[in-house]
Order: structure tokens, then C-alpha cells, then sequence
């Protein structure tokens, strides 16, 4: 009897083990066969420029401060650059030189200027006169015999020279009446649009001393302080245009069917306690074969490329930041 007795007892113990290792099997394979989730991480990012200046210049005074929202046509720094000052009054001088040498082409010669020409005419003309009466003279005793042929070959040089000293009086005192040719009025004219451009240019550099936003936005850097210099080009703040944010995901080629241009998806942003947002794919492009791959067997049978994808939010989401992990689910 106590035997029988032992045996139930065995029995009844190994049921039990029986039991939980069906128990056991059955919860384990639920878990296993449970769908898993895979997370893509992405990160909001923003578009945004940077102000600069296209001159060398000190900074005098910064008008904004890192956080601040700002709007097109506000003013964000005042610079000064003596330099241009110096070289804008040198561009006015020049102006200035050549607006008087093209009055002066275009007016033509003074009256004072024109009377002293005649005047100079006049006494070569009265020079001729003379040459050629003591020409005659000479000529009448060279013909008699009583000069030398020597005395009569200078009378003709001074003669021939009275001549052309009248004619050349003569075109001096025409070319004062005419004033100035008509190449020589357009070559004056175009100095002076020259200077003008000079003058141009360098106010435009004066309009770069005082930097202006050219669109809304938040400033999100500003890299030198009050007092520094500054090169050409140098960049001196960061602004962001807030309205236009996206987010960028690295994904696996073979995760891509839920990322194609145009496709909507919902994602996560736990920066905003798990808020969910709606987003629309844009942009998909290879990262290239640097980036991570992942291949599909161990021997490499061929590998999964990793792709770029950017989204952007189908409205606008309050409290989104850029650098803010944006999560995508995957089950598998």
C-alpha cells in the first residue's frame, strides 16, 4: 500500500514537471513569434544663411542676440570701414577731374583763349609780310648782281619760315574757334561715367557696413564679438528660417518602402513627450559607399546600400527644434 502510495506521488510530480516545461515552451514561443519593432532615428534640421559683409571692416555694434526672431529688412549689425570712406573720396576727386575735362571739350576754348590764337595769327601774318618785302628787296640786288647768292638764299628761308610759322598760328586759332573734336568729347564723357561707376561701387561697399536680415528668421550664432575685425566674406552670424524645417533619416535600401518621394508617414519626436507628427518624403539619395551597409548573408551574397532620406512635417509643429531625434518604427 505504501508503495502504490509513492508511486501516485512520483507520478503526480512528474505531471507537474510535464506541465510547466508545456507552459514554459508555450510562453517562450509566443515571445519569439512576437513581432519585434525596429527603430529608425532621425534629426530635425533647418535652413539657414549666414550674414557676412563683401568688406573688411570693425564691428561697432550688434543690434540682435543669439535667440532672437527676426524679420526681413531688420537691421543685425553696424560695421565701419574707414578704408572705403578714403576710397570713396578719391572716386569723387576723379569724378570731379573728369567732369572738368569734359566742360571743357564740350564748351570748347575760352574767349581769352580764342583772342590770344588771333592775336598770335595776326603777328605771323604781319611776319609774312615783312619776310616777303625784304625777300623782294634781296631778290632785286641778287638779280643786279650787287648780294652774295648767300644773302639771298637766307632772305628765302626766312621767308618760307614766316610762312609756315602764319599757317600753323592760323590752325591754332581755327582749332579754338571749333573746340574740341567730337572723339574727343566722347572720350571725356565716357571718363566721367567711369568715375561715376567708381563711385557706385564704393557706396555699395558702404551699404555693406550696415547688414540687414534678408529673410525671417531665428538668429541661431553670432561668431565675433563688438570691437573684432572682420575679413571679406567672413561669416559673423547664423540665422535660421524656422518655417522651413525637415527631418533626415539614414535607412537600408530594403527598409525603403515606407520612405518613397512623396509618401506620408508618422513618426515620433520624444523631445515633445512622444508627440506624433505626419511627415512627407522629398529628397532619397545614396549616401555612398562610405556610409554603414549591412550585408544580407554572412558570405556577402550582395549588400544593402544605406539611403538619405529627407521629410518635412505636413504642418507646422510647435516646440520642434533643430537636433531633435525623430523616431520611425519598423516592425518586423
Amino acid at each position: 500500500m505504501a508503495k502504490m502510495t509513492k508511486e501516485r506521488k512520483n507520478l503526480s510530480i512528474g505531471l507537474l514537471i510535464f506541465t510547466a516545461v508545456i507552459i514554459a515552451t508555450a510562453v517562450m514561443g509566443i515571445i519569439l513569434l512576437k513581432p519585434s519593432t525596429e527603430y529608425i532615428e532621425g534629426q530635425a534640421d533647418v535652413e539657414e544663411y549666414r550674414v557676412s559683409s563683401k568688406v573688411p571692416s570693425r564691428i561697432v555694434k550688434f543690434l540682435v542676440e543669439e535667440g532672437d526672431t527676426v524679420h526681413a529688412g531688420d537691421t543685425l549689425v553696424i560695421l565701419d570701414a574707414p578704408d572705403v570712406e578714403a576710397k570713396l573720396q578719391q572716386a569723387q576727386a576723379a569724378e570731379a577731374a573728369a567732369q572738368a575735362q569734359s566742360d571743357e571739350a564740350r564748351n570748347g576754348a575760352r574767349k581769352e583763349q580764342i583772342q590770344g590764337a588771333y592775336s598770335m595769327w595776326q603777328k605771323a601774318k604781319a611776319g609774312v609780310e615783312i619776310a616777303q618785302k625784304t625777300y623782294n628787296r634781296i631778290k632785286n640786288l641778287y638779280d643786279q648782281g650787287v648780294v652774295a647768292a648767300q644773302k639771298f638764299d637766307e632772305a628765302s628761308a626766312q621767308r618760307d619760315a614766316a610762312i609756315a610759322t602764319e599757317k600753323a598760328a592760323r590752325s591754332q586759332y581755327e582749332m579754338a574757334v571749333n573746340g574740341a573734336r567730337r572723339e574727343d568729347k566722347a572720350a571725356a564723357e565716357a571718363l566721367v561715367k567711369r568715375a561715376q561707376g567708381a563711385i557706385n561701387e564704393v557706396r555699395s561697399y558702404i551699404n555693406e557696413t550696415v547688414l540687414t536680415a534678408q529673410t525671417d528668421g531665428e538668429v541661431t550664432e553670432i561668431f565675433p564679438q563688438a570691437g573684432e575685425l572682420v575679413g571679406s566674406g567672413a561669416p559673423i552670424m547664423s540665422i535660421s528660417v524656422m518655417g522651413k524645417m525637415w527631418v533626415s533619416f539614414n535607412v537600408r535600401e530594403n527598409l525603403l518602402k515606407d520612405f518613397g518621394t512623396g509618401k506620408t508617414f508618422k513618426a515620433t519626436v520624444p523631445a515633445l513627450g512622444n508627440k506624433e507628427i505626419t511627415l512627407r518624403t522629398y529628397y532619397m539619395k545614396d549616401v555612398g559607399s562610405y556610409a554603414a551597409w549591412k550585408a544580407t548573408k554572412a558570405t556577402g551574397a550582395y549588400d544593402m546600400k544605406t539611403f538619405q532620406i529627407k521629410a518635412r512635417p505636413n504642418e507646422t509643429v510647435n516646440g520642434l527644434r533643430p537636433g531633435m531625434s525623430v523616431i520611425f518604427p519598423i516592425k518586423n
